[in-house]
């Protein structure tokens, strides 16, 4: 084979092999990059787990603290059903819509934290320890709030949330002594159901949002 054959040879091979070896390099990038966001996925959502669990662990002896402190360990007073309290289920077909379902319930539980909180301070003493307990579990789910707000824009970022989330919150008129203790039982009840639910469905979305969505994120 003269000189001349060889370079016709190498030459028709140059351009399909350039092109195998681009390839390569792209699906190693791809795969590279595929799986820094899956480790970033579930890190994030594992962290919102871990605080979903420590708020909802506080939330139960919150309740406690509440029913010792209204004078009152019945359970029939967090057992009424009360309008105008968020549901506590979350909704939605698609992990997007879920994700929004359980930011928008969360925020729509802070106007009436900080009713019941506004309520047992006219009722209990400054160094009560069920005001101290609220505030905590009140601060602790509004960084809850932080971390799902910042997951949801980071892994939908063409999915803007509504806002402002959940709309107007429409709380209860005038209340008795006895209706607020039920209507304060009634809330940390509600939201301690709310958080168990959220665990769940945090531990659903991690293996929903971290296997798939990076693949619609880059393909």
């Amino acid at each position: 084979m003269n000189g001349h054959v060889r370079s016709m040879i190498v030459h028709q091979w140059k351009g399909p092999i350039s092109t195998i070896l681009s390839l390569l390099l792209l699906m190693d990038c791809t795969t590279t990059l595929e799986a820094n966001r899956n480790q970033q996925c579930g890190k994030s959502l594992q962290q919102t787990l871990k605080l979903t669990r420590l708020i909802q662990k506080q939330s139960v002896e919150l309740i406690k603290t509440y029913k010792v402190s209204v004078g009152n360990s019945s359970d029939l007073i967090c057992r009424a059903s009360l309008n105008n309290i968020p549901n506590p289920k979350i909704s939605g077909m698609e992990p997007s819509e879920r994700i929004v379902s359980i930011y928008t319930k969360l925020q729509a539980f802070f106007p009436h934290f900080k009713r019941v909180y506004m309520q047992q301070a006219d009722l209990q003493p400054p160094t009560s320890p069920l005001l101290k307990e609220l505030s905590q579990v009140e601060n602790r789910s509004k960084n809850l709030l932080t971390l799902i707000k910042g997951f949801y824009q980071n892994f939908f970022p063409n999915l803007p949330l509504p806002e402002p989330a959940g709309g107007t919150t429409t709380l209860p008129p005038a209340q008795n002594i006895f209706q607020q203790k039920v209507y304060g039982c009634v809330v940390l009840k509600t939201f301690k159901d709310f958080l168990l639910n959220v665990s769940r469905e945090v531990r659903v979305l991690k293996n929903k949002v971290c296997r798939t969505q990076v693949n619609v994120l880059l393909y």
